[in-house]
């Protein structure tokens, strides 16, 4: 597997932007398997908050990176969590193989589960996962439960292929899949309500200096299973099938505005057992990007579920 890896100047303006835009986490790093037997595999994560503090792990999605959650860090690591933000292999400060057919959904969550499990050790673990972080991080729960104490869902869900994407996705999907170009700025603006400033269009953009770089979000879209029989589907059955059974604490967060993953809300607040008898928020004013839009609101969430929920 041929990986590419972005220079550190393409992020070294966001160091020095400050405001709610600047960046000046440095990140660690460490390696994951090449399942194809090549050299190995550099991840990319930023770290806040006391060392023996609860765990939160933030994972990112399409085709974001942890910059997504800018706004979340400080008052989570302030409120005496500690702070895990990785980049998903593709995207953000990780490497990034550069065909399309080096990225699978397995291959994701195997990718996750080594940095995240295997070399950080991690345990007790809360997860918040929005997009393609719901979809790994929840596998990842589901296949490893006794390492997760709680679960928030933000903007997610665990297709199966049984029930079909809505039509606004396959848009997003073909739009991806065959632009000659890819803007992801725009398509991370496209998912907001707020609107994104100039140093976060361009904090977007840093990761992928030109096409060769942009395998992975052209990769994703196609990786969610919307046939019943996409290669991932029955490993997301036996997932639905662990979460319907368990008792780790779910809090389901999702933003009023978000027509891609809105039907899943629903879904899981019925279908969780660690969902029922608990107050979900509905974050107003927020689209898909809900970090984006509304990264303090969602950091409260998050910090009073875990304060609350033993």
């Amino acid at each position: 597997m041929q990986t590419l890896r972005t220079s550190d100047e393409r992020f070294a303006h966001l160091r020095d932007a400050g405001g709610t835009d600047g960046f000046d986490y440095e990140p660690h790093h460490a390696e994951v398997a090449d399942p194809t037997g090549g050299g190995p595999i550099r991840m990319a994560w930023v770290e806040d908050g006391p060392a023996d503090g609860p765990v939160v792990l933030l994972l990112h999605g399409e085709p974001s990176w942890s910059y997504l959650y800018r706004s979340m860090i400080p008052p989570l690591a302030a409120a005496g969590l500690r702070v895990v933000a990785p980049d998903l292999v593709g995207f953000g400060r990780s490497d990034k193989p550069v065909e399309v057919a080096d990225h699978t959904y397995a291959r994701h969550v195997e990718w996750v589960r080594e940095l995240v499990l295997d070399r950080l050790g991690l345990d007790a673990i809360t997860l918040v996962g929005q997009d393609w972080g719901g979809l790994i991080g929840l596998r990842l729960a589901a296949e490893n439960p006794a390492r997760f104490a709680r679960l928030v869902a933000a903007n997610t869900g665990l297709p199966t292929g049984d029930v079909d994407m809505p039509e606004i996705w396959h848009r997003f999907r073909r739009a991806v899949q065959e632009s000659p170009r890819l803007d992801i700025a725009r398509f991370v603006e496209s998912g907001c309500v707020r609107g994104l400033s100039p140093v976060a269009r361009s904090a977007y953009d840093a990761p992928f200096p030109d096409e060769t770089f942009t395998a992975g979000p052209r990769a994703m879209p196609g990786l969610v299973p919307y046939r019943p029989d996409d290669p991932a589907s029955a490993a997301n059955r036996a997932a639905w099938a662990v979460l319907a059974a368990s008792t780790i604490p779910m809090l389901v967060a999702f933003s009023d505005s978000d027509p891609i993953t809105g039907g899943m809300r629903p879904v899981l607040e019925r279908t969780v057992p660690g969902a029922a008898g608990r107050t979900h928020p509905v974050i107003a004013n927020a689209g898909h990007f809900l970090q984006e839009d509304a990264g303090a609101e969602l950091a409260d969430a998050v910090a009073t579920f875990i304060r609350t929920s033993g």
